[in-house]
């Protein structure tokens, strides 16, 4: 992808979308449906860069959220289609959106209503876990998947880029333990370059650091993946799913923690 590209959602409820780490996945998105909201500003980013912009759309309100997804469950519920998961992603953090613990708590009273077997998801970079409204909103969901995608700060800056400069991977890995026993951890691992400078957290110190800011967290589970669409960055590498079961295996053996490799 080149670096003018980008991959948008346009509408704040998309899909179904069959996802490959969480099944038939309705995905909810609470950016812009013309921008991009993030306070991270990764490589490897499907939706792009944010020197992209916010958009003109703005954010959508509380109230449309819930009246368009009530719409789409009910259609997807009379048409007989299932569903495994109401995911909140798309063009960027979720839970920078202002009304983000409210809109969670609809959605789960309409999962309720509509697909009570469905999980709700929360994709987060983990950025906001440390405003106390959004901790415990991200308690109540299904699956609190909570980015950490490097044990070694200059590592994490290199590949997420978070927009904050006091954003550090100790600040992040101690404000994970509020969520130890329930939260789901997600690394993304990548190979390449960027301006010059290698990129690479599969190397054995990057692993042991990780291993340890594991350990010191105590999710209920690890998920780990690599690229699957085309990045901003265009000199980055997949990294295939033999070497990622090797790591899944060595992540397990060393922490006794459950991974799932997608």
């Amino acid at each position: 992808m080149g670096k003018d590209q980008r991959v948008l959602f346009n509408t704040t409820i998309f899909g179904p979308i069959h996802s490959r780490r969480l099944g038939t996945s309705l995905g909810i998105n609470l950016s812009p449906n013309d921008g991009k909201v993030c306070s991270f500003d990764c490589l490897y980013c499907e939706a792009g860069y944010n020197a992209q912009g916010k958009g003109k759309s703005g954010l959508p309100k509380r109230e449309e959220v819930r009246e368009s997804l009530r719409h789409k469950l009910r259609e997807m519920k009379e048409k007989g289609e299932s569903l495994d998961v109401i995911t909140f992603s798309g063009n960027g953090e979720p839970t920078l959106h202002p009304d983000f613990p409210g809109i969670l708590d609809d959605v789960l009273a309409l999962r309720d209503e509509f697909f009570p077997d469905a999980k709700v998801s929360v994709l987060t970079n983990s950025t906001r876990i440390f405003t106390p409204s959004v901790a415990e909103a991200l308690k109540k969901a299904d699956n609190n998947i909570l980015k950490l995608d490097s044990g070694i700060n200059e590592t994490m800056k290199l590949i997420d880029r978070p927009t904050s400069p006091s954003f550090t991977v100790d600040k992040v890995v101690e404000g994970l333990k509020v969520f130890k026993g329930s939260g789901i951890i997600q690394t993304m691992f990548l190979r390449g370059e960027h301006n010059g400078v290698k990129v690479d957290n599969i190397t054995p110190g990057e692993i042991e650091a990780l291993i340890k800011a594991y350990k010191e967290i105590g999710p209920r589970e690890i998920m780990i993946y690599s690229l699957d669409r085309s990045t901003p960055e265009e000199k980055l590498v997949k990294v295939d799913k033999e070497e990622l079961n090797d790591i899944a295996k060595r992540i397990t053996t060393e922490t006794g923690i459950p991974v799932v490799v997608a």
